[in-house]
């Protein structure tokens, strides 16, 4: 029975996937073409079910790295886990918070989630159910993908955007802060002309902008129809912010601002956030990316969907989440654009339109020989 369940292992596999494409944000590069891409994988077992999970180290993004990731999760939540009962989803949310404190952060919020995902696995295969089923939640079947558009000088974004296009993508996401302002809006001028009038457009400054640079790159996206300015300030930069939100003509998305529900509670208090954006690794996994998206739906707050460039485990978890609370913009979920996932099975991509999938707990099928052969020591 499934409440007889009880954690008896869990273990970690730094992955090195191949790269697609480079990919870059405004603290420096995700992806590199040629050079592989770490991904680190987890598997909980409990009499003879496991599951498994997905944490992407982007230091250009957060603190936590590959090598910061697997030693967290083999000396710290494991040992916290290790013969609970695997249903009690919440009561493990609270031995990780012990076992790694939140601080001025979730406290290493990648390898929580990469945990806290392999769990609903498990859960979800032992029951041999989707992971939707579980929490009787399943609002769409499939999502629309947008099409990343990082690093190309203005002149190569008609090619790129062609591509996607070729691709079966109609939607577009454009980051920013990596140049100067004014080549940063040439570029997504150039992918407004490209895509064209119709096309869904949004933006993320990944943190990169000030209060005024913010205020008058809002009025330019404006301009070109941007639908969303994604987290343009520092994380916690409130007031400014808030300031943004109340002048910018482009509404104000928040992603890393938002690691745990709490910081949700605070930006609606002082009426700081257009939109959330939803991430199950910024808030360490599915448990409490649910309570963040509930609390974003009971207080009127738009929400949108992304990734960190997740291969198809944490890609799976994604697709569930967003399908569960009915996202219906496009989401950025571009992990089959940058990293190819040979280890994995199981999420249908067809063109820019991606199923939730159906199979038992996340529905991906791992071959974990492959893993066990890809699988690199990060600690040397």
């Amino acid at each position: 029975m499934i409440a007889e369940l009880t954690v008896e292992r869990v273990e970690t596999f730094a992955v090195a996937l191949p790269t697609l494409r480079s990919f870059g944000v405004s603290g420096g590069a995700v992806a590199t073409a040629g050079r592989p891409s770490v991904r680190v994988l987890v598997k909980v077992s409990a009499d003879g079910v496991c599951g498994w999970g997905e944490a992407t180290p982007i230091p250009a993004w957060t603190y936590e790295t590959a090598e910061s990731i697997v030693t967290t999760i083999d000396r710290y939540l494991a040992p916290a886990v290790l013969g609970r009962p695997c249903w009690d989803l919440d009561g493990v949310t609270s031995v990780f918070d012990r076992a790694i404190n939140r601080g001025f952060t979730i406290g290493s919020p990648l390898a929580k989630a990469a945990v806290d995902t392999a769990l609903h696995d498990l859960l979800g295969r032992a029951l041999g159910v989707p992971v939707s089923t579980l929490w009787g939640q399943r609002r769409r079947e499939e999502l629309t993908l947008g099409w990343m558009v990082s690093g190309q000088a203005p002149s190569e974004v008609a090619d790129h955007v062609a591509e996607g296009r070729a691709a079966g993508y109609e939607a577009f996401k454009v980051k920013i802060g990596l140049r100067g302002e004014r080549e940063d809006l040439a570029v997504v001028a150039a992918v407004r002309e490209a895509a064209g009038d119709d096309a869904p457009l949004w933006v993320d400054a990944n943190q990169g902008l000030s209060v005024d640079a913010a205020l008058r790159v809002s009025r330019e996206l404006h301009r070109l129809g941007v639908t969303a300015f994604e987290q343009p300030l520092p994380a916690n930069d409130i007031v400014g912010l808030r300031r943004l939100k109340d002048a910018s003509p482009v509404p104000v998305a928040l992603d890393e601002s938002l690691r745990h529900p709490s910081d949700l509670a605070t930006f609606v208090r002082l009426d700081a956030v257009d939109v959330a954006i939803a991430k199950v690794q910024r808030s360490g996994g599915l448990t409490l990316s649910r309570r963040l998206c509930s609390l974003a739906q009971d207080c009127g707050v738009r929400l949108m969907g992304s990734g960190l460039t997740d291969s198809d485990v944490g890609l799976a978890a994604s697709l569930h989440l967003f399908g569960a609370f009915g996202i219906d913009t496009p989401v950025d979920l571009n992990g089959r654009q940058f990293v190819d996932s040979v280890y994995a099975d199981g999420v249908e991509v067809d063109g820019g339109v991606a199923r939730v999938p159906t199979g038992p707990g996340l529905g991906v099928t791992v071959d974990e020989p492959t893993v066990r052969k890809l699988a690199i020591n990060v600690l040397d």
